[in-house]
C-alpha cells in the first residue's frame, strides 16, 4: 500500500534541502529552493508526534517521508515537501506541463471541472470530494456521484466508494487523499475508470501514471513569496493568486 508514496519520495533528490515550513490550521507551506509545494492539513491528529521546529535544516526528501505519518497535519508538511520538488516550476516543465511566462495566469482550460465537460457528458461519474459549483457544472451533463468525508445531503459517505467506484466512467479524486492515505485504495476501486487526480496540491509527478492516474489537474505556484505570505496568514488572496492551473495527461508525458 506504500508503493506509491515510496515511489514519490525516492524520485526526490538526495541534495535538495528545505529552506522555509509553514504549518498553520488549514495548509502546510514547504520551500526548497525555487520550488513551492502546499500541502492541506486534515482537520483531525493521532499522537504520533514529530517536532517540526528544526526541520528546516533537514534534506527534503526527509521531511518528505513525513507524508507516510499518521499525524495527518506531519502527512500535509510531507506532502508540501514532495510537491516543492515536483511542482517546482523547472521540474514541471521538464516533465512536459505547459507553462506561461506569466506570473499569474487565470487558465480555466486547465481547470477539469471545465475542460471535461464535452467528455463526460452522459457518462457515470463519481467525485471523490464535494467541490464548489460542481452539481452546476456536472450534474445536468453526467450521472453525477459526489463522495465526501462529511457529507451534505445528496453525498455518498466514503465508504460507498467500495460499491460505486468500480462501475464509474471517470473518476475525479481530491489531492488530498494522498495525505488521508485513501488514495491507493481510491486508485485501486477506479481500475476501469478514466482517473482524474485534482486540486491545487496534485502532486505533477508522472509516475503516478503507472499507478492508474490518466490526468494531473494540479497548480505550480510562480510567485514564491506570496505564497509564503498566505501560508503564513499574512495575505488573504487564495492560493491561486501565487501561480497557473496545470494539466498534465499520461498521453502527454515527455520522458527526458
Amino acid at each position: 500500500m506504500w508503493d506509491i508514496y515510496d515511489t514519490l519520495i525516492e524520485g526526490i533528490p538526495n541534495d535538495l534541502r528545505v529552506d522555509d515550513i509553514i504549518s498553520s490550521i488549514d495548509k502546510a507551506y514547504v520551500r526548497s529552493g525555487g520550488g513551492v509545494g502546499y500541502g492541506i492539513t486534515v482537520p483531525f491528529y493521532t499522537n504520533t508526534r514529530i517536532h517540526i521546529k528544526n526541520m528546516e535544516t533537514l534534506k527534503l526528501k526527509e521531511v518528505a517521508k513525513l507524508i507516510k505519518s499518521w499525524n495527518l497535519k506531519e502527512a500535509a508538511i510531507g506532502h508540501g515537501a514532495i510537491n516543492a520538488y515536483y511542482n517546482n516550476p523547472e521540474i514541471a516543465e521538464k516533465n512536459g506541463v505547459n507553462l506561461s511566462a506569466n506570473r499569474f495566469t487565470e487558465d480555466r482550460l486547465n481547470d477539469p471541472f471545465i475542460a471535461y465537460q464535452n467528455q463526460i457528458a452522459g457518462k457515470k461519474v463519481a467525485v471523490i470530494g464535494h467541490f464548489h459549483y460542481l452539481e452546476q457544472l456536472y450534474q445536468p451533463i453526467c450521472d453525477l456521484t459526489i463522495v465526501e468525508s462529511e457529507v451534505v445531503e445528496g453525498d455518498y459517505p466514503y465508504a460507498a466508494c467500495e460499491y460505486l467506484l468500480p462501475e464509474q466512467d471517470y473518476v475525479v479524486i481530491t489531492s488530498s487523499s494522498i495525505v488521508d492515505k485513501s488514495l491507493p485504495r481510491l486508485l485501486e476501486l477506479s481500475k476501469n475508470a478514466y482517473v482524474i487526480i485534482v486540486g491545487p496540491t496534485t502532486t505533477l509527478a508522472p509516475v503516478l501514471f503507472e499507478f492508474g492516474v490518466n490526468d494531473l489537474a494540479g497548480f505550480v505556484i510562480k510567485d514564491t513569496e506570496l505564497a509564503h505570505q498566505i501560508g503564513k496568514g499574512t495575505d488573504n488572496s487564495r492560493i491561486y493568486r501565487t501561480g497557473q492551473k496545470v494539466s498534465l495527461k499520461a498521453n502527454s508525458f515527455c520522458r527526458t
